[in-house]
């Protein structure tokens, strides 16, 4: 709140010193569009700019740049510079503040890659919710939320895809973690889908310590080059100078005394969750 009350008594100050170098400066503009009497003006108003950002920057999330948002607003000024009309008799503040405010507003929504018609499907959920809260005095249920707005289900059902049909998450923003003073940013907790689940694999070290437990070496490089090397018997054979049905052999016992080892221990090995 300071810095914006600090903007507005500079822009008045502004205005109190330079008024007769101000208008000299705009009617050397206006009769010979001279780039440095434009940039005079820029400077002068610049106030007006961060005024204007500054407002706006204190309802936006907080990934987004003020410096974005007063450099939108510089563009606006140009143009207001460049398209006024002193002869119409409006103070340039008052025909300035608008153009600044909507070339910020255009810059925000080139910003946003969400299609147009999300965002009205959200804000008109939103509002919906809105409204029916404040009647019931509680979150609607689903059903509820419908009837209020007049939807079939099916209608109701096609609302809440369109509104949700794009998410937006800025993986700059930050959280406080309770545990700990340091910040946690979003891609601290968005999941990897390409990494391996943890529990899977101490789940799968344990399973094969606990199948290998007892055997001997003959045993458990069958076991290994059959299941994790994915070698056939024959192969598996020639590797450790046995015969095809031997090996075979030694397999099928293998296995017929661990589903004896294991038996009613399968819930512990159980895959996880991806």
């Amino acid at each position: 709140m300071r810095r914006t009350s600090d903007g507005i008594r500079a822009w008045q100050r502004g205005l109190e010193l330079a008024a007769d170098e101000l208008a000299a400066v705009w009617h050397e503009f206006r009769h010979s569009l001279d780039g440095e009497a434009r940039n005079l003006l820029m400077e002068h108003y610049l106030p007006l700019v961060k005024y204007n950002s500054e407002r706006l920057h204190a309802k936006l999330p907080d990934e987004v740049d003020l410096d974005d948002l007063v450099s939108a607003g510089i563009d606006g000024l140009r143009d207001a510079i460049e398209s006024f009309d002193q002869e119409r008799g409006v103070k340039f503040e008052t025909y300035c503040a608008p153009r600044i405010r909507g070339a910020i507003l255009d810059a925000l929504r080139s910003m946003d890659w969400v299609p147009r018609l999300v965002r009205a499907r959200a804000n008109q959920l939103a509002e919906g919710r809105r409204r029916i809260e404040a009647r019931l005095g509680r979150a609607p249920l689903d059903h509820e939320l419908a009837a209020f707005m007049g939807l079939s289900e099916a209608a109701f059902g096609k609302l809440i895809r369109d509104a949700h049909a794009v998410g937006v998450i800025s993986l700059n923003r930050n959280y406080q973690d309770n545990d700990s003073t340091r910040d946690v940013r979003e891609t601290d907790i968005v999941p990897d889908p390409r990494s391996e689940n943890p529990l899977r694999q101490v789940q799968q070290h344990d399973l094969r310590s606990l199948i290998t437990k007892g055997l001997s070496k003959p045993e458990r490089l069958i076991l290994l080059l059959y299941y994790y090397e994915e070698m056939t018997m024959k192969e598996i054979g020639a590797t450790l100078d046995l015969s095809e049905s031997r090996v075979s052999q030694m397999h099928s016992a293998i296995i017929t005394r661990l589903r004896t080892q294991l038996d009613g221990r399968q819930h512990e090995f159980t895959p996880a969750e991806a």
